[in-house]
């Protein structure tokens, strides 16, 4: 049988050559919201190591919604050439290219992750500080420590909304195929959603429809951006452990397929921390059970994403049906090219036809001129 990792898969109108996915991943190196070489670099290595789709990371709304100083931007038509030049590096790789929209809330304004990860204060150095508020579904931090931000006021939501939209109409004129809309990981939208975060009384607060009425309405006014013929990704943590899980998960999955969401991408924490302790153990694939449950009862195609290392370990997922796609993040960070370590190992595409010409040509004539080399990702050394 053939291995399924490989199979093509189509959404919609665009085919992916194959079911491994770049994650988005927080690059924290933008200026000022504008891509950089380094946007290019990173998502072109994934394009070229044989990636079906590249995920950029999490481009932000509008400026309030920057998690730090490096963080990429779509808010203004200005952003559009950088990320277009990214796009079609990736495309010129044999990959598609997506990008996730997302808006940070109250966890906004803060240091890089290996800058401590802390609070920001103001500095000279910092552009727009005063336009990079702190805003939530409510006047709630978490930790204590942190800032409070303020509460969305009834009136602002449809703006905030509207912001989504016009960020999926700049990818669509970037040239982005696939657009993932990142409602997990504590971040604004998952701020709507969960109990422990959202204090409101009103329309969008309260219920558990309530709660969800934000995500849907980003839903909505993005379709309502995104051509109709281009697949739309959700991200959810579908585990917070903060009140919303796999129950509140599938409810809200049913409700957002018909207005036009294709796959959720299936993620966990990062309400009160991450991982999530109902998760168990912290081992490989430890979130996978989130993808299989939503594909299983929402009746939606879901994205396994969470320390998926091993080839023989994705096509595994795939083979028992608990996911339709696959998806990488740090792993890629490690070797970039595991899409097509993963082919040799699973023992397809000997010419190395995933990868571009410059690469393939040397490395199917060192395989086929050479047959005792073993590639260094299949062993510790030579002697071993």
């Amino acid at each position: 049988m053939a291995p399924l990792l490989f199979e093509p898969i189509q959404i919609r109108d665009v085919m992916l050559k194959n079911r491994v996915v770049v994650a988005p991943m927080h690059q924290y190196a933008a200026v000022e919201g504008f891509a950089t070489d380094w946007h290019l670099m990173n998502a072109g290595r994934y394009a070229a190591g044989g990636a079906g789709l590249v995920i950029m990371e999490s481009t932000k709304v509008e400026r309030r919604g920057c998690g730090t100083v490096g963080d990429l931007g779509i808010w203004d038509d200005h952003f559009v050439p950088g990320l277009k030049r990214c796009v079609d590096f990736i495309r010129e790789q044999g990959s598609v290219a997506g990008i996730q929209l997302g808006h940070s809330g109250r966890k906004a304004r803060r240091y890089r992750p290996w800058e401590s990860g802390a609070p920001l204060k103001p500095a000279a150095d910092i552009w727009n500080w005063e336009g990079w508020e702190l805003v939530s579904s409510s006047a709630r931090n978490s930790p204590e420590t942190d800032p409070t931000p303020r509460a969305l006021t009834r009136e602002e939501i449809p703006e905030v909304i509207e912001r989504w939209g016009q960020a999926a109409r700049r990818a669509n004129e970037a040239g982005f195929e696939v657009l993932d809309i990142h409602g997990a990981h504590g971040y604004l939208i998952h701020q709507f959603l969960s109990p422990f975060s959202n204090l409101r009384n009103d329309e969008y607060g309260g219920s558990e429809l309530n709660r969800m009425r934000f995500c849907i309405e980003i839903v909505e006014s993005v379709r309502a951006h995104w051509p109709a013929h281009k697949p739309l990704f959700l991200r959810l943590s579908v585990e917070d452990d903060s009140g919303w899980g796999p129950d509140q998960s599938v409810a809200l999955a049913k409700l957002v397929k018909p207005k036009g969401i294709d796959v959720i991408d299936c993620s966990s924490g990062g309400m009160r921390g991450s991982p999530v302790v109902s998760a168990g153990p912290v081992t490989y694939g430890y979130q996978v059970p989130y993808a299989e449950r939503l594909k299983r009862d929402a009746d939606i195609m879901s994205m396994a994403v969470g320390l998926i290392v091993h080839a023989d370990q994705a096509e595994q997922i795939l083979q028992d049906g608990r996911a339709d796609l696959i998806a990488l993040a740090r792993e890629l960070l490690y070797n970039p090219n595991w899409p097509m370590d993963a082919a040799q190992k699973l023992g397809v595409d000997r010419q190395f036809g995933s990868v571009p010409p410059p690469q393939a040509y040397w490395l199917a004539k060192r395989a086929q001129s050479v047959k005792s080399v073993v590639p260094s990702t299949y062993m510790k050394g030579i002697n071993t």
